[in-house]
């Protein structure tokens, strides 16, 4: 037991003196209020394959967490409302939650961050006088096992936490709150803890068009909003939120706490009333989060602070109630397809779903396989792609026709270039990770050809656009 207790503290010293190097980070919210999501071994697979390093989910559900075991993913586990009363009450309860339900699978689960009640604020039973105590008591279970400096224990709000919120230098907390923010507002200060806020621009612009315009909830806005008491200008709505939380942290004297977004995001498809709900939009709101988020941007009162941020959500949820908007907030159908283009990175520019500039399959390029890509991301990619790809590969098996040559580069490359024309021949579709490259140079006549790594008719079967008439026994080097 007690070189169990030692290595665990050796790995959690360690990862958190990585955790100080590292700039800010994008995760994905994976929600599960649907009732045709994939399992979660699945998913697993998914956010492995469009390289998602950091994932929140909303409870500690042993399966999900199990699918996350020993893939290197970062998790936010949560603890949910209807859990505060309880571990508010017994310390016991938190140690044994603690026990069973996270100590089992760590560290192959990567934890980071545990989440104690979810925008109490909002909910109807008003629970916020409860969330403190509960956090203490998971705080000290984590200290028990050496655990309180790698994972760290805070709570999630919604902006509705905030009296004012413009200008932003104005921010400040509903003084209806203060009973309960101020004792959990100590107890961040004090174990280094972030402040968690849900933020919607989307919601800002739905709820008040005629103030926020369009662009400037998109980070699409040309012009700046001034700030009339501190002279900062803003081009974004993201970062006028940010810093109103900043302001009125800061009237509280409560300086030195960062702040991370747990939810954000944009809706693909709303209510009539929701004009602005639709892919194009959200596809513009992600790309340009991720983008400002990953160059360290920060904010104009905090420029350069980092700012770790969560996109809500990894897949729509079907059983959300309220108006159609929220039931589409996913970056993914629950088939695993994509609603949109998305790159995680941040590196890459901003192809709108429904744009002329992007190649269909009436197009002439190909998706193959990178020759720099590992052997595992290879495989992992050809087990997507030939399961939720749905793509056909029994070509690739033992005593096909397109089995030989028998290498990774080659079989992937069949399968990556069935997913690539089966859904639209987009650049999205040719992502795989960073494991797919798309080329508009006839595959069959490229190096990859010359060096024996792909076959000729086992490239071109699956291109009916080219016009081109091969059986599968012909598939042959």
């Amino acid at each position: 037991m007690a070189s169990r207790f030692k290595l665990v503290f050796a790995i959690s010293f360690l990862l958190l003196l990585l955790d100080f190097c590292r700039g800010s980070i994008v995760g994905v919210c994976y929600g599960r209020n649907a009732d045709d999501l994939p399992i979660p071994d699945k998913v697993a697979q998914l956010v492995q394959l469009h390289k998602i390093k950091y994932v929140r989910i909303y409870d500690s559900n042993i399966q999900v967490l199990k699918a996350f075991a020993n893939t290197g993913v970062e998790l936010m586990i949560g603890v949910p409302n209807s859990d505060l009363l309880a571990f508010s009450q017994f310390q016991s309860n938190a140690d044994s939650w603690l026990k069973n339900s996270i100590l089992p699978y760590y560290p192959a689960i990567k934890i980071t961050y545990i989440t104690v009640g979810l925008e109490v604020t909002e909910s109807p039973d008003n629970a916020s006088a409860l969330v403190v105590p509960a956090m203490q008591n998971v705080l000290t279970a984590l200290k028990k096992v050496g655990l309180h400096r790698r994972i760290k224990v805070s709570s999630t709000h919604s902006l509705g936490v905030l009296s004012r919120s413009f200008p932003p230098s104005a921010g400040a907390f509903n003084s209806s709150h203060a009973y309960f923010l101020k004792p959990m507002l100590e107890f961040l200060a004090e174990n280094q803890s972030p402040f968690m806020i849900d933020l919607y621009p989307y919601y800002a612009y739905r709820d008040s068009p005629n103030n926020v315009s369009l662009d400037y909830a998109l980070f699409e806005s040309s012009s700046e909003v001034i700030d009339p008491n501190t002279g900062l200008l803003y081009t974004n709505m993201f970062d006028a939120q940010i810093d109103s939380i900043y302001f009125a942290l800061m009237a509280l004297n409560f300086r030195t706490i960062r702040i991370m977004v747990t939810e954000t995001g944009w809706p693909s498809k709303g209510s009539p009333k929701e004009k602005a709900a639709t892919p194009d939009n959200a596809q513009i709101y992600n790309a340009n989060l991720i983008r400002h988020v990953i160059n360290d941007s920060g904010t104009p009162a905090k420029p350069g602070e980092k700012l770790d941020v969560y996109i809500f959500s990894l897949f729509n949820e079907n059983r959300k109630p309220g108006l159609e908007s929220e039931r589409n907030w996913g970056l993914f159908y629950p088939d695993q397809t994509s609603v949109y283009n998305l790159d995680f990175t941040g590196k890459g520019s901003v192809g709108m779903t429904n744009s002329s500039s992007g190649t269909n399959s009436n197009g002439t390029t190909w998706c193959i396989a990178s020759s720099k890509a590992s052997e595992d991301n290879l495989q992992n990619a050809i087990d997507w792609a030939c399961g939720p790809g749905n793509v056909d590969c029994s070509a690739i098996q033992p005593s096909q026709p397109c089995f030989e040559p028998d290498n990774l580069v080659s079989h992937a490359s069949y399968a990556f270039n069935s997913y690539y024309q089966q859904n639209g021949a987009t650049d999205v579709a040719c992502s795989f990770g960073g494991n797919g490259v798309k080329v508009d140079k006839d595959p069959s006549k490229s190096y990859y050809f010359m060096r024996g790594l792909i076959t000729i008719d086992c490239i071109t079967h699956v291109y009916p656009f080219l016009g081109v008439n091969l059986s599968l026994n012909k598939c042959t080097f």
